[in-house]
């Protein structure tokens, strides 16, 4: 068999700790597969060097890394509060639309039809959960009555979470709408959507792409309401990946829930043919430790086992002491875990008759041929990466080379598992066309005399139509 390679994708978040072109490009060079943007805290002239620099080192490197644009969505906060605030179990404080500075009896919430929303009973947790109220009263307008069931210290612009209320604010905020069309303009190859309810929340974002530029940006569903768990099948067709956020997730429901809430939305994505990412907190010690904990390592490999794409980075590269030092190790526990017997993806083969079935078809069988003959590499030509996502999905343990004269495609496939891509833009006869990309994966390595490769095309290769032929080819070094 070819060298092992690193399979499972690795998504770092951009931020001060990593600034340098040097670093970002130790970076790359150590195992980023994507760079996500977190337009939580995004400076759009910061934003546009990073990508620059990223673009510059791609071509450089012959690199393939990704820009991921992922939008604040209707994050709730409270408003500035004055210092030392420490809130006692038992009591009574008011949550106000009306702008103070907030003390030990209220709070400013930037939400403005909370009042309107919350009923009397329902939850609200602040600061990722450390705090809890109960709602007591609302007038409807202003103020929201409640009564402390966990305190703590309240300090300014903390999140909160309303786990029980149906919010009315929509996924798209003003905010969103200005950022997603100034992430089009840097032609990202990704947009993730923050506390995606239902399927309306995607296709506004895919309207809203669709008037700002012809390229497709595919977009990921990021889950973390329990609305979203809840309409899982209803967002997978309208989705290009999803992204378990365990941050909000872990707060808006039950945290003992997360565990197997992540295991079946890895499931949902496989049967549905789309990436998943694993996010938040996943080595959460190294922000300040050159090391992670045992338990850290064991829920990165656990996420790797359980089917993730990709495993994703905030704070630890962001904002962290040491981010290079970080992407090194997860890239170790990648490699130890991600070729165990012990992982299994579903077999289910879910019988679809459309334009694409013979497209399908194929990518599941090459897969079960691959593993069959213990082919070293299935290759595949693509103009859209259709084929990529399905091949990827059913998990061979040939290595993926998808090779595409779009190097847009080529980027935006570097998220999914196993993809490697490569740049070609000869597009002659089957025979030939074969020949040249079999010769290409020898070249890096991914063929020796001898070695089989499956060979996705379309016949005629120059009409670059849907995926209809696979080829077998034993490869031989005299065909240069």
């Amino acid at each position: 068999m070819a060298k092992n390679r690193k399979r499972t994708k690795i998504v770092a978040t951009l931020g001060p700790a990593c600034g340098t072109k040097e670093l970002i490009e130790s970076m790359m060079e150590s195992g980023v597969n994507v760079f996500r943007i977190n337009f939580s805290h995004a400076d759009y002239a910061d934003v546009e060097e990073r990508v620059k620099i990223i673009r510059e080192i791609n071509e450089k490197r012959n690199f393939n890394v990704a820009v991921l644009a992922d939008l604040q969505g209707p994050k709730l906060r409270v408003g500035i509060m004055a210092e030392g605030v420490e809130l006692e179990e038992g009591d009574t404080f008011t949550f106000t639309t009306e702008k103070c500075e907030g003390t030990n009896k209220k709070a400013f919430m930037t939400y403005q039809n909370f009042p309107k929303d919350v009923q009397k009973g329902e939850h609200i947790l602040v600061d990722d959960g450390k705090l809890l109220f109960e709602v007591i009263a609302t007038d409807s307008e202003l103020n929201v009555t409640t009564k402390v069931l966990r305190g703590g210290p309240l300090k300014s612009k903390k999140g909160v979470n309303l786990p029980n209320t149906k919010i009315s604010l929509p996924a798209l905020t003003k905010k969103d709408k200005k950022d997603v069309v100034f992430a089009i303009g840097l032609d990202v190859d990704w947009i993730a959507l923050s506390f995606v309810r239902t399927p309306e929340d995607l296709i506004q974002l895919q309207d809203i792409i669709k008037a700002n530029t012809d390229h497709k940006i595919p977009i990921i569903a990021k889950i973390e309401k329990p609305e979203a768990v809840d309409n899982i099948d209803k967002l997978t067709p309208h989705c290009d990946a999803l992204m378990v956020a365990r941050g909000d997730l872990g707060v808006e429901v039950p945290m003992e829930k997360v565990p197997l809430i992540q295991k079946r939305l890895v499931l949902k994505a496989k049967k549905a043919h789309i990436p998943v990412i694993i996010a938040t907190q996943m080595m959460e010690t190294m922000i300040e430790n050159q090391v992670p904990t045992r338990a850290e390592v064991n829920d990165v490999a656990n996420s790797i086992m359980d089917g993730a794409d990709a495993v994703m980075l905030s704070g630890e590269t962001s904002v962290g002491a040491f981010p290079l030092e970080v992407i090194k190790q997860m890239r170790k526990i990648i490699e130890s875990v991600e070729n165990s017997p012990l992982i299994s993806m579903p077999e289910t083969y879910v019988q679809c008759i459309n334009e694409r079935f013979i497209s399908k078809t194929i990518c599941h069988q090459a897969s079960l041929m691959a593993n069959s003959i213990d082919a070293e590499v299935i290759t595949t030509l693509t103009d859209s990466g259709f084929t990529a996502f399905h091949i990827s999905s059913w998990r061979p343990k040939s290595n993926i080379l998808v090779f595409s004269s779009n190097r847009r495609i080529l980027a935006m496939l570097n998220l999914l598992w196993g993809v490697k891509g490569v740049y070609y833009d000869r597009f002659v006869s089957t025979d030939q066309t074969i020949e040249d990309i079999n010769n290409l994966a020898a070249e890096r390595g991914y063929l020796n005399d001898g070695d089989y490769a499956i060979n996705i095309t379309s016949m005629p290769v120059k009409k670059r139509g849907m995926a209809n032929t696979m080829r077998i080819t034993e490869y031989k070094k005299s065909n240069k």
